[in-house]
């Protein structure tokens, strides 16, 4: 498989991208970047409306409009893990949620920014105030640091944990197109029950390195 150097040599030599070609078993075309000094690698992108459909063959999302470059939304947590097993048992790969604190420390990229990637979320993430209601394609907005899009806004991103011991609540983070800057922020929490599909969660992968 081909790597490819995503972070200049002066910013971190060790933060790679690693793309399943076509080639790969399930041809499923997922980029992943690995995380600098950890033994995991996550999604360079929420996971796209191309890819959802490439593994459970239609397509759930309430913006299909938008294009098979948006991130698949109107996903529940549960169909999150059911897609992951099938995409596993296609690529024969081992996929999964990230844990929250995987997916904040991506975020943060080595950083104490405001939002995943920088203090201006109009260049990082689409919000309330510029979504214009609706999804966009991913990686349109400045990546952070490592790499990642789309951290910060578009669509909220499940996770694998729970939001506490008194409930099975799940933890979406993130933000998304519809609320306003509080709910992007790096630090900011939400919960939802893991069989809700709403217009503004989606998800993004992550896989522990052997």
């Amino acid at each position: 498989m081909k790597l490819q150097h995503l972070c200049a040599i002066a910013l971190l030599a060790a933060c790679t991208l690693s793309t399943a070609q076509a080639a790969d078993k399930g041809g499923i075309n997922i980029p992943m970047i690995h995380i600098p000094g950890r033994d995991y690698e996550m999604g360079k992108t929420e996971v796209t409306q191309d890819q959802w459909v490439a593994v459970m063959g239609e397509n759930p999302s309430s913006f299909s409009k938008c294009g098979g470059d948006c991130p698949v939304e109107s996903v529940s947590w549960e169909d999150a893990i059911r897609f992951i097993k099938r995409l596993n048992k296609k690529t024969g790969k081992d996929y999964r949620l990230p844990t929250e604190a995987e997916w904040e420390y991506a975020c943060h990229a080595g950083s104490n920014d405001t939002y995943c990637g920088g203090n201006d979320l109009d260049k990082l993430g689409w919000y309330m105030d510029n979504s214009g209601d609706e999804t966009s394609p991913v990686a349109s907005k400045k990546p952070n640091a490592w790499g990642f899009y789309d951290m910060s806004g578009n669509v909220w991103e499940w996770c694998q944990d729970k939001y506490d011991n008194e409930h099975d609540w799940r933890v979406p983070r993130g933000g998304s197109w519809v609320l306003g800057a509080t709910t992007v922020r790096a630090d900011y929490r939400y919960n939802r029950a893991p069989a809700e599909r709403l217009s503004f969660i989606g998800f993004r992968l992550a896989r522990t390195l052997p």
